[in-house]
């Protein structure tokens, strides 16, 4: 049986980049990347639930997303989970899941915090619609 540990996301930065280096001297890019669930509730209304990830990128690539990237732009990430343990100062055991990044793409123009995609990954209430681009109802999707 094989082994498969894959993961794709597109969303936005909820923060800037942090970038540090190993002891080795790798650089290392700490991201954190909001991704909405859309889905209806009781009443039969869409809600976006955020979903909140951290990722880690390595190399060259680290060097690059924290010249380039910053709060709110678009990415879009190709990676594998990383299980983690560690034991913190006060001596309790500690646990994390994170996405170590492959690849990761630059979505959207420099300026442009969300434009990938249309408001999908806007937190709620945040969308604006433009004149160019109206709110188009879920049915109004011909697929």
């Amino acid at each position: 049986m094989a082994n498969i540990n894959r993961v794709v996301l597109v969303g936005n930065l909820t923060r800037d980049p942090e970038l540090r280096h190993t002891p080795g001297g790798t650089p290392v890019c700490s991201l954190r990347v909001a991704v909405n669930s859309r889905r209806r509730d009781e009443s039969g209304q869409w809600i976006d639930k955020p979903n909140y990830f951290s990722v880690s990128v390595f190399g060259n690539q680290a060097e690059s997303c924290a010249q380039y990237l910053a709060k709110g732009r678009s990415v879009a990430i190709d990676g594998r989970l990383d299980w983690r343990e560690w034991q913190a100062q006060d001596g309790s055991k500690r646990e994390a899941v994170e996405i170590v990044a492959e690849s990761v793409q630059f979505l959207g123009g420099r300026g442009e915090a969300s434009d990938f995609g249309g408001n999908q990954f806007v937190p709620a209430g945040a969308a604006q619609e433009s004149a160019d681009f109206p709110a188009a109802a879920d049915d109004d999707i011909p697929f």
